[in-house]
């Protein structure tokens, strides 16, 4: 799948917190002698972003950030998601309903810009939608069962239906989980394209059980009716970190990628 570059104006905002329950400090921590904050950043500089903000309510963030010269928006203490700290962004830079924000996780580090222009691209070119994500197939057995992999499932049009943790579909006894019947797993890539408009109206919608349930953000969007438009990734993603396991390959990762080998 080709992707076009980008030819409209958009924004990145990467939003990052300290407190992390598996992760302390997450942002902070060392992959190969720079901290993962710096390496999505200059992922996202890669871009074409007209701006890219770090949006954070923790100053060794934020002082973290700006030693390597990126800009800093301090947000609100309280925030449930990354989501709600991009829409107190959005009103803070009093942005046009219209415009459209990328939200690059704190955590995921190597995505590739393709990756980036491929959901502003898809948010753009769909008119009633408001929210785009990507997603990539499952092929092992591992993932499909591992409820820190979030699986999608979505209809012929391209809408999600649902987001979980659990094993969606579900395959019932007596089916043997082959090759074939795993290429209906999909895995969920946090990365969305938002309209400004709709951040205000998610930052103004309470959360919700399913939302609490699973500790998924965007089920709030779909349990008010929002159409997610999810699209399977034009190339690989890079690696999001929540485990000391993700930490270790992404190490790993990186260092061989420096190595040139």
């Amino acid at each position: 799948m080709k992707i076009s570059k980008v030819d409209f104006k958009f924004h990145i905002i990467i939003p990052a917190r300290y407190a992390s329950t598996r992760l302390p400090g997450k942002p902070l921590l060392e992959i190969n002698n720079k901290s993962l904050i710096q390496h999505v950043y200059e992922s996202a500089c890669q871009c074409g972003a007209e701006n890219i903000y770090i949006a954070t309510d923790d100053s060794r963030i934020k002082d973290k950030a700006e030693s390597f010269g990126a800009e800093v928006i301090m947000t609100a203490t309280d925030h449930i998601s990354g989501t709600d700290r991009l829409a107190e962004v959005a009103s803070i830079l009093q942005l046009n309903d219209e415009e459209i924000i990328v939200n690059l996780q704190g955590d995921e580090i190597g995505v590739p810009a393709e990756l980036v222009h491929q959901v502003a691209n898809n948010l753009n070119d769909h008119p009633d939608h408001r929210i785009a994500t990507i997603c990539e197939r499952i092929d092992n057995e591992k993932d499909i069962n591992d409820p820190n992999v979030v699986k999608v499932v979505f209809d012929q049009n391209n809408t999600a239906l649902y987001f979980s943790r659990a094993t969606i579909p579900y395959t019932m006894k007596g089916q043997e989980q082959g090759h074939e019947q795993r290429q209906s797993y999909f895995k969920h890539i946090g990365l969305y394209a938002y309209r400004v408009a709709y951040l205000k109206k998610f930052s103004a919608t309470p959360v919700c059980d399913l939302e609490r349930c699973e500790s998924l953000e965007q089920l709030r969007a779909l349990y008010t009716g929002e159409k997610i438009y999810l699209e399977e990734a034009c190339t690989s993603a890079g690696i999001g970190i929540d485990t000391e396991e993700d930490l270790f390959r992404a190490r790993q990762q990186n260092a061989h990628e420096n190595s040139g080998t």
